[in-house]
């Protein structure tokens, strides 16, 4: 098992730990690279979605794993994103500009929709998080001199510096940048005094109160980057799709975003990754089991969905830290054995406030 031996602050503030996750990283890296001449065409395309849904996933992780402010209506932000996008790329805005105003469009409209997180929390930020998902759904449907309503609305490829990106290759580098960049952005910001008061906020508000966060700033600063995240997906999941409509943002949607984040690991980087590759993957593999199970049930309309609430059920009892806590735990045991204790991961017992004073 590895020990780090720490002599001064700048190794405690390193993104590589250590040469180990330098090295990973980096074949990691070398390998996405490669990924074009390496997998099929199709794959690649499965890969880029990753790509895509991991920035959006990025902003949901920051919201909901490292500030405890939940979304049940993220797809909103993903469709302000997209239509944004549609709308000036059609008009013959630059890309980079283009997408610049997709990600400040949504994390203006974000920095809204946290304004209820300053008076409620739990369910019924939930609530007021879903119903925002269908008020602006419904804007998308009917305002059909813009978005075009329910007929949906084409885009046209991405151009950068008068270079068109029509071709799976380059829109694949060009997400494979952008995810790079949005992850060294939410890694800096978590080491910074911002990032330490959003955690802050999400294990106790009221401890992090009287040590002088303000609360309702840095609430909504989380929902404005987190917004803005979801917005640049989306974005480039319009250009990925060259045609998006009202139906795609929905509620099911947003319930996707958010199995995403809690199956990758709610609290960690790698979580949202590791969420977005299950999210892509995992119609892929309930497509191939179809083969190999009853016409009853490989036909059954609801399977995927039966499927999915499965998972996370066993996924809450089980491994309440996602994938990547799993991931933690195999690594622990391949890194001690033979001197793995079955209790090292073992949940301590929580006390009611009633408990303790017992």
């Amino acid at each position: 098992m590895r020990f780090i031996f720490k002599t001064d602050y700048t190794q405690d503030i390193r993104l590589a730990k250590h040469g180990g996750h330098l090295f990973w990283y980096s074949l990691l890296m070398v390998g996405m690279l490669f990924a074009p001449w390496i997998v099929s065409e199709y794959w690649l395309a499965q890969l880029t979605f990753i790509l895509i849904y991991a920035i959006v996933g990025l902003g949901l992780m920051l919201l909901a794993g490292f500030t405890g402010l939940f979304s049940i209506g993220h797809a909103a932000f993903l469709g302000v994103g997209a239509y944004t996008q549609a709308v000036l790329t059609n008009a013959g805005v630059p890309f980079p500009l283009a997408l610049l105003c997709a990600g400040a469009l949504s994390a203006a409209v974000g920095m809204v929709v946290g304004l209820p997180a300053l008076r409620v929390k739990g369910i019924y930020l939930g609530i007021a998080t879903l119903s925002f998902g269908f008020i602006v759904e419904e804007i998308f449907a009917r305002w059909e001199s813009v978005t075009g309503g329910n007929a949906g609305i084409h885009i046209k490829p991405p151009s950068l510096f008068g270079l068109k990106l029509d071709s799976g290759d380059e829109f694949y580098f060009l997400c494979l940048v952008l995810a790079v960049g949005s992850t060294l952005l939410i890694l800096n910001l978590l080491r910074s005094p911002t990032g330490r008061a959003f955690v802050a906020i999400r294990d106790s508000e009221v401890s992090a109160q009287s040590m002088g966060i303000h609360l309702a700033r840095y609430k909504t600063l989380s929902y404005a980057i987190s917004a803005a995240l979801a917005g640049i997906g989306g974005a480039l999941y319009a250009h990925k799709l060259q045609f998006i409509s009202p139906d795609q943002f929905n509620i099911l949607q947003s319930i996707d975003l958010l199995l995403m984040v809690v199956i990758g690991g709610l609290g960690s980087v790698h979580g949202a990754f590791l969420g977005a590759i299950f999210l892509i993957t995992m119609p892929q593999v309930i497509a191939l089991g179809k083969d190999y199970l009853p016409a009853t049930i490989g036909q059954a309309p609801g399977l995927q969905g039966t499927v999915y609430g499965l998972v996370l059920i066993a996924f809450v009892l089980f491994e309440p830290l996602g994938l990547y806590g799993r991931w933690l735990k195999v690594r622990t045991y391949l890194q001690t054995f033979p001197f793995y204790r079955r209790g090292t991961f073992k949940r301590q017992k929580s006390f009611q406030k009633s408990d303790r004073l017992r």
